[in-house]
């Protein structure tokens, strides 16, 4: 069979003979949680891979947080749970740092070889293909902030930060920007930047966040946003293989730490032409062309429809609140962290949008499909943003803001035209359906803090 991914069996010929060490391969589908679903199989497996795709069940994209099945999403018992074929994505074999196995993506086809609709690298590429008729292509990276955390809670059974793998010294400081307290994670980053390399990643900058125990790695940017959001996606498969190999846990968690910062997953993103000028870039340094105003006004107007997408979990919506770097309400500005869109500063040539609203724990392809089909449709409709934000964006947020919690985000995102649209019919029903089984696992769960409250009080 013709691969419909675009991989070819030559690509795993060449890995194969350039790499005679690898004795294993994971395949790696991402869910809609962006949990890596899958197998790990055998070398002499994998030219069968790549010739004939690989059977896996319809539900394995169905599955909540905790990998039970959610018959809501029609992935189940509906079509017997029948198989489908999944396929190498072409250019992603790559090896895995410090061990004997390699990685491959894939993406799922039907039996026949058309789009499953409810893998979410369709609607990305989809969205991608409706803005290249238009001529124009986004570029694009994303910020990736975690947590090291110590693999052993303290006495009183709370989160610790994690002790600095060269010498076991411990910090609970917020030790914002230290280049001295990063020095006790080399070893840990090399191992990361090592890893990032075989992946054919640009990792880039690392810093210490505003919060203890708190990093941030940026990303190179990327010509292609489909392969934007794999970077994300592998960086975090890096990041914790890396950090376990160290004795460490790295946390994608949006709010691990009540008090401090959570961690975003801020994305950068503009749009080319045909010859690859940047599309955003004003005429004259500080005058916004429309099509930037245009798309800020579309993620403006899209932005409460959309939240159950940046913000997919009970625990990301900890995150949200005033003066955290996290954004509360639908607004822009320049050079400005207190909003959710902004313009960082920089020359023209480089003008781009920073997507804010996202937590570390939203699966990175559809926050990308969901932010092109609203910029996308914010430049169709020609949406006005308003004025900038300037100053502190947190002081009169506008009303109203966005939903008020992972309820309310639900609701607002079942009812979407725009994110149906966004999504595909049938990955909006599967993404739907799984969050509403997710909220239903966690309000039956009888939390600590209901019994500290009332247990004696009431």
């Amino acid at each position: 069979m013709i691969a419909p991914s675009g991989a070819c069996p030559t690509e795993a010929e060449t890995f194969l003979a350039a790499h005679p060490h690898i004795n294993a391969i994971d395949l790696v589908l991402s869910d809609v949680n962006g949990i890596a679903r899958g197998k790990i199989i055998r070398r002499h497996e994998l030219m069968a891979l790549y010739r004939d795709g690989r059977l896996l069940p319809a539900s394995i994209l169905g599955l909540d947080i905790c990998g039970e099945d959610v018959h809501e999403t029609g992935l189940v018992w509906e079509c017997g749970d029948g198989d489908v074929r999944a396929w190498p994505v072409a250019g992603s074999l790559v090896p895995l740092h410090g061990t004997t196995r390699a990685e491959v993506l894939l993406q799922v086809h039907h039996l026949d070889g058309s789009p499953m609709l409810a893998d979410p690298r369709h609607a990305l590429q989809r969205q991608v293909d409706l803005l290249a008729a238009d001529g124009l292509h986004p570029a694009a990276a994303f910020e990736l902030e975690f947590f090291l955390l110590d693999p052993n809670r303290g006495p009183d059974g709370a989160l610790r930060p994690a002790p600095a793998v060269l010498d076991g010294r411990t910090s609970h400081r917020t030790e914002v920007y230290s280049v001295d307290h990063l020095q006790g994670m080399i070893p840990l980053f090399d191992d990361i930047y090592a890893g990032a390399e075989l992946a054919g990643i640009k990792a880039e900058t690392m810093i210490s966040e505003f919060a203890p125990g708190q990093y941030e790695l940026t990303l190179a940017y990327r010509t292609s946003v489909v392969k934007a959001a794999d970077d994300l996606a592998r960086m975090k498969r890096i990041v914790r293989a890396q950090a376990r190999a160290h004795g460490v846990v790295a946390c994608f968690m949006a709010k691990p730490f009540a008090g401090v910062s959570g961690s975003g997953m801020h994305l950068h993103i503009s749009l080319n032409d045909d010859e690859g000028r940047n599309m955003f870039a004003e005429t004259a340094e500080g005058e916004w062309s429309d099509r930037i105003r245009h798309a800020i006004g579309g993620l403006q107007a899209t932005m409460d429809e959309s939240m159950l997408v940046f913000a997919p979990h009970a625990n990301s919506w900890r995150r949200f609140t005033a003066e955290s770097y996290a954004p509360i309400a639908p607004t822009w500005g320049v050079n400005n962290r207190s909003v959710a869109f902004r313009i960082p500063a920089g020359g023209k040539n480089a003008r781009r949008i920073e997507h804010r609203p996202s937590g570390v724990d939203a699966q990175p392809t559809l926050v990308a499909a969901t932010v092109l089909a609203a910029m996308r449709h914010g430049m169709t409709a020609h949406i006005d943003p308003g004025p900038e934000v300037t100053g502190n964006g947190y002081a009169n947020p506008p009303s109203p803001t966005m939903p008020a919690d992972w309820r309310e985000a639900i609701g607002a995102a079942q009812r979407s035209a725009f994110l149906r649209d966004a999504l595909g019919h049938e990955l909006h029903r599967v993404f739907c359906a799984i969050k509403s089984a997710e909220l239903a696992r966690v309000s039956a769960i009888i939390p600590d803090v209901d019994l500290d409250l009332y247990m004696h009080s009431v």
